[in-house]
């Protein structure tokens, strides 16, 4: 079989257009010096000897920081049902609340909050973080995978709106017998298969070790692009088109991307490492000539007449005897050995260094104020909050764009769940029993044209969650309780106040409106039980103050119900 004379795949061709674009801009160079710089190996390809290459990585500590003041937070989504009309609001919002437990579901099945640390870190060391969701038809639940910088490629490399690219490619390297199989799957004829061979296109994966294989790889590409308004895919390998072009009936592409800070007419935005490299690698550098000019000239230094001293590895030894030869005279040591005083090196140099750490910190909103070098012992809760919130102030566009970015990831769930689910979709409602208290979960059947008619807004509840924001929040909840805010009298009040906060308030806003919800319909039972115990007791005074002989016929015919009862169960009952 000879390759050369096989047509390569119309989608190989974007690819291979895409990844020469991409290495005229020095992408994949980038990401891994990126990587390289924030792991610390800074001094990659240096050969030296005499000296160990030193470092001072204070890249790392900006970019955990950055990605933790992030991270503080919890992040929820919440489907609402504002945009639908008021006749039909009552039966969205209770719809919302069953998607939001869905949602709140597939985040923690799919382990989220650590999948959104690591796409923010990919996003600060290398600009951007991408979140690809499928769904598993066999299983029927949604999956998402993180994808590298390296593994995507956008039809419109400078719009980094990704629901207006007119194609999407993403790559993936997986074994020669894992994608003979998947062609299998989709009835490719055996002398088809044969084109599925391995390549070597892993120069451009992210990482080092990626670069190295065990396997015999070949790289399959899926492309989604937009037609009819509706999202297609296919895939395809350098030789053969596996899946051919498939309706997938979404409405959005189902991949989520973070940008770390937007790049005016890039796609990949701009990250937080590329432009401290410069003076990470000055800093290192002042540090190794540091160190070498006192291992050269900051020691006392031996000078000695070899020729006279017949032992001269005494030298090196603390209180060796030096014996001279041929008992020589030894009035004028000095004429046989002496000592260089150490010579004095500029503090400048020190100075040099120091500045180059404490500025670039500070420059990049991460210095020792920023990081909360506060006493707690001796600030208020309040001042502690104000010093760490005004620290928060730079990543303001960080948290604007993570918040965004798991409002269309929310989006895309809708949308998958509405359109896997031709049947309906089966979720789940807590139903609690209004005497035992109780509560079980009975499964609510939604038709497919309700989820399509509903067409949720989707907002992300922001809620902190650093030390002294749950120290804020439990006095804040305190002074509530002190103030009697949780009686009957004033909670109407309290809701009031609730509803007036900002979902990104410290005082924890969605707990408090579960808590005036549960006191609500618990009030609910209280008067649904005195009306029942009411009604009990006027048909109590009816039947007393009756007549004699209806009294009589009351409880002939209560003695016939319980009978028949009796009789009923004996039946059921085998013996």
């Amino acid at each position: 079989m000879n390759l050369e004379e096989i047509k390569e795949t119309d989608t190989w061709s974007l690819y291979d257009h895409s990844v020469s674009y991409c290495r005229m801009l020095g992408m994949f160079d980038d990401t891994d010096k990126n990587y390289r710089m924030y792991n610390g190996d800074q001094w990659y390809g240096l050969k030296i000897k005499g000296i160990e290459k030193i470092q001072y990585n204070f890249i790392k500590p900006i970019v955990r920081y950055k990605t933790g003041i992030i991270m503080t937070n919890l992040y929820a989504i919440n489907y609402s049902s504002e945009n639908l009309n008021q006749e039909y609001r009552k039966q969205a919002e209770e719809l919302c609340k069953l998607l939001n437990k869905k949602a709140s579901n597939i985040w923690e099945n799919d382990y989220l909050d650590f999948r959104l640390r690591t796409i923010l870190k990919d996003a600060a060391i290398n600009d951007e973080g991408i979140l690809y969701s499928f769904y598993d038809k066999k299983e029927k639940q949604i999956h998402n995978d993180i994808l590298n910088k390296n593994d995507i490629y956008f039809g419109n490399e400078n719009n980094s709106d990704v629901q207006q690219q007119p194609y999407i490619l993403l790559k993936q390297r997986k074994s020669v017998p894992e994608i003979q199989l998947l062609a299998k799957m989709n009835n490719i004829s055996d002398s088809e298969i044969q084109y599925i061979v391995g390549d070597l296109e892993n120069s451009e994966e992210a990482g080092e070790t990626a670069k190295y294989e065990k396997d015999n790889m070949c790289t399959l590409i899926t492309k989604l692009y937009r037609k009819d308004g509706k999202i297609y895919f296919s895939q395809s390998t350098r030789y053969l088109d596996i899946v051919k072009e498939t309706n997938t009936g979404l409405k959005y592409y189902p991949v989520a991307h973070l940008l770390w800070e937007e790049k005016k007419g890039s796609a990949r935005g701009e990250g937080e490492v590329r432009y401290l490299i410069p003076n990470q690698i000055e800093t290192n550098k002042t540090a190794m000539r540091r160190a070498l000019t006192v291992k050269n000239t900051a020691y006392p230094q031996k000078v000695a007449n070899i020729s006279k001293i017949a032992n001269p590895s005494s030298l090196d030894e603390v209180g060796g005897i030096i014996k001279v030869q041929n008992g020589q005279a030894v009035d004028d040591v000095n004429k046989i050995l002496a000592n260089i005083n150490p010579a004095q090196m500029s503090s400048d140099v020190e100075k040099l260094q120091q500045e180059l750490i404490s500025e670039t910190r500070e420059l990049a909103g991460a210095g020792d104020i920023a990081t909360g070098q506060i006493n707690p012992e001796s600030a208020s809760g309040r001042a502690i909050l104000a010093v760490q919130q005004a620290s928060q102030q730079p990543l303001t566009e960080q948290q604007a764009n993570t918040k965004r970015f798991i409002e269309d990831i929310a989006r895309i769930w809708l949308d998958m769940l509405t359109v896997y689910n031709p049947n309906g979709l089966d979720l789940e409602e807590e139903i609690e029993d209004p005497i035992s208290g109780e509560k079980n979960v009975q499964i609510v059947h939604v038709p497919q044209v309700t989820l399509r008619e509903l067409q949720a807004n989707v907002k992300v509840d922001v809620t902190p969650r650093g030390s002294f924001d749950k120290y804020a929040q439990e006095a804040s909840m305190e002074n509530l309780l002190t103030n009697g805010y949780f009686s009957s009298q004033k909670i109407s009040e309290l809701k009031l106040y609730v509803k007036t906060l900002d979902d990104d308030s410290v005082m924890p806003k969605q707990k408090l409106l579960k808590v005036i919800e549960e006191y609500e319909n618990e009030q609910q039972k209280i008067a649904t039980m005195n009306v029942q115990a009411q009604m009990m007791k006027q048909r109590a005074n009816q039947f007393l103050m009756g007549d004699s002989d209806l009294q009589s016929e009351q409880l002939l015919e209560i003695a016939n119900q319980q009978d028949s009862q009796e009789d009923q169960l004996s039946e059921e009952i085998p013996m």
